[in-house]
């Protein structure tokens, strides 16, 4: 019976691991400070895209960039260096937020 429920855990764990879309190409970091938030509602409703992130990146000055689906799991530690960039179904930012 154990097995059986670690099999259950397993497979169900790794089908998660690939649903969905990976989300746009995260470009590679421009700046190296904490991130700030000034300037950034200007992206929301922008379609997400590679270019569009490294616009993020620079507005913000963040040292990553983390791409957030629908339905997407996510860590909830606090980075002050990393934005983090919401989209919907359609690929368009509804968020971008430091942390």
């Amino acid at each position: 019976m154990r097995m059986a429920i670690l099999g259950l855990m397993a497979s169900s764990l790794s089908a998660c691991a690939g649903a969905g879309d990976e989300g746009p190409a995260t470009p590679p970091a421009t700046a190296e400070g904490p991130c700030r938030h000034d300037g950034l509602e200007r992206f929301t409703g922008q379609k997400a895209s590679a270019e569009v992130g490294a616009a993020l990146l620079k507005a913000s000055g963040a040292k990553s960039l983390r791409w957030g689906g629908p339905g997407m799991a996510m860590t909830m530690d606090f980075r002050p260096d990393r934005l983090t960039v919401g989209y919907d179904e359609a690929m368009v930012i509804t968020s971008a937020r430091c942390g």
